[in-house]
């Protein structure tokens, strides 16, 4: 009995197809790709795949692709499927964490560098790789599935922050795709809202216990939270300051983007300004419908306050337009237009209003990062603020209640530290504090649509775990205010995504 069963496997082995070059050549690339992995992340136990790949190709003493035997037609037709369908997702998997993922670009914050429509391919791997944190996620779906609308991942098992060898650090002007840090909260009916914000404007009781109108609030890891793009600014370890809309870093003074937008205000001789105008200039449809309606400016007004405006006097009626986003190059154009008296920077013009009429002209004030701690400034300041640095200490010796609202939420929520402040005190994890170490790097991200980007003037800093990547090309952009082939930026396709540095 023995004799014949080893006869048979005798005759099985000498059965099986010798494996020619072409299996040799695909078992090498399998085993130096698998060991190149390897080296690059220190995933060990990828290891156990050579002998596998070495069986598939070469060995083949496990019958892989037994079930193409089948005599069943229709079971050999739904296991083929299957067997395309596993591999894609596994291959997708593989590419959108370790190395490549697609990214839209939903608002203007970075106009008119990135434009709302752009498809970007994002390179993971130029700032190192950042390893799974929540490994059980379905590819291709950031953190909701379409349709059904329950969420794509399985919280647990969660694992620590990990970071692969990159090519280089972030530098100053880098775009970066990162996960959106105060995305860790989400009221589930206004998810496009900062909870934190919608906490300070509504109340914490209202928005935690009114699900009617906010629904569930969820927690989301990092790695699930929403897809954010900006440009960096700051790095760690810098004082970053705004004043009068520009950015002084270590207290000199930094170079604008070149595509960098701002609001300003147009005063016309009282010629309305036409739609074609502003399309001339390369104003979307979505910048020309935040413009204010023509204010009337009455003949011979105030010459001084006028100049404080930055506007010019006149002894006729003249129209000033609002808020018309604008970068320095569409400025330069507008002021040619011969109908066109002055052109001022928003943020200037409203804070001069702002000191004449505070109560009048607080709506156009925001509160700036910390909420708990800033009020009422405008977009183009931000007080002179310094970026957290691995390794580099925080000593709460003197205004301790300033630096407790700027870096609470790196201690607390990015650093999982138990932190409370009471009688003019520091504690973390329960010990009294006079200092903390930080253990990340953070940036401070800014749009270079000025004006209308919330970014980290608002929410913060961004820690090294959320980061996502660079955008590396534009594969794909359309134009919304477009329709059929015209939508398509045919002169974007391709170019780079990292633009205006």
């Amino acid at each position: 009995m023995g004799k014949e069963i080893r006869d048979k496997q005798n005759k099985s082995r000498a059965e099986r197809p010798k494996p020619g070059i072409r299996q040799w050549i695909w078992c090498i690339v399998a085993c130096v790709a698998t060991i190149a992995f390897v080296i690059w992340t220190g995933y060990w136990a990828v290891l156990i795949l050579l002998p596998v790949f070495i069986d598939i190709y070469i060995t083949k003493f496990i019958p892989w692709g037994a079930w193409k035997e089948s005599k069943n037609p229709t079971t050999r037709k739904i296991l083929d499927w299957v067997d395309a369908i596993v591999f894609a997702l596994i291959g997708v998997y593989f590419i959108t964490t370790f190395f490549f993922q697609n990214y839209q670009i939903p608002s203007s914050s970075l106009e008119k560098s990135l434009l709302v429509g752009d498809f970007l391919c994002v390179n993971k791997m130029v700032y190192g790789a950042r390893a799974p944190m929540t490994p059980l996620s379905f590819p291709l779906m950031q953190h909701t599935a379409p349709i059904i609308g329950t969420k794509s991942y399985l919280e647990k098992p969660q694992l620590e922050y990990k970071r692969f060898a990159g090519f280089r650090s972030i530098e100053r002007y880098d775009i970066v795709v990162f996960n959106y840090p105060s995305g860790d909260t989400v009221a589930t009916k206004h998810q496009s809202d900062d909870y934190y914000r919608l906490c300070a404007q509504d109340g914490w009781h209202a928005v935690n216990t009114n699900k009617a109108e906010y629904g569930d609030i969820i927690y989301r890891p990092v790695d699930r939270r929403e897809n954010y793009v900006k440009r960096c600014v700051g790095l760690p370890g810098d004082i970053i300051e705004i004043r009068e809309d520009t950015t002084f870093i270590n207290g000199a003074k930094l170079e604008n983007p070149e595509m960098m937008q701002l609001f300003y205000v147009i005063q016309t001789d009282g010629t309305q300004i036409s739609t074609k105008v502003f399309e001339d200039l390369g104003m979307s449809m979505e910048d020309q419908n935040v413009i204010y309606p023509p204010q009337l400016l009455q003949a011979n007004s105030d010459s001084m306050f006028l100049k404080e405006l930055g506007l010019k006097s006149s002894d006729k009626e003249t129209l000033l337009y609002q808020r018309v986003n604008m970068t320095k190059e569409m400025v330069d154009k507008m002021l040619q237009k011969p109908f066109v008296l002055s052109v001022t920077p928003w943020n200037k013009y409203i804070n001069v209003l702002r000191e004449k009429d505070p109560i009048s002209y607080v709506e156009f004030t925001q509160t700036v990062y910390p909420v708990t701690y800033y009020k009422s400034v405008s977009m183009g300041d931000f007080p002179a603020t310094w970026i957290p640095k691995k390794g580099e200490t925080l000593v709460f010796d003197e205004n301790i209640a300033y630096k407790v609202a700027v870096y609470e939420r790196c201690i607390k929520n990015y650093e999982h530290n138990d932190f409370e402040y009471k009688d003019g005190k520091v504690y973390i994890n329960g010990q009294q504090a006079d200092s903390y170490t930080f253990k990340y790097d953070y940036y401070f991200m800014m749009g270079d649509n000025r004006d209308r980007s919330a970014d980290s003037r608002l929410w913060g800093f961004v820690p090294e775990d959320h980061i996502v990547g660079s955008p590396m090309f534009i594969w794909l952009s359309l134009d919304s205010d477009k329709s059929g082939l015209s939508k398509i930026r045919w002169n974007r396709i391709f170019t780079k995504g990292n633009k205006n540095k």
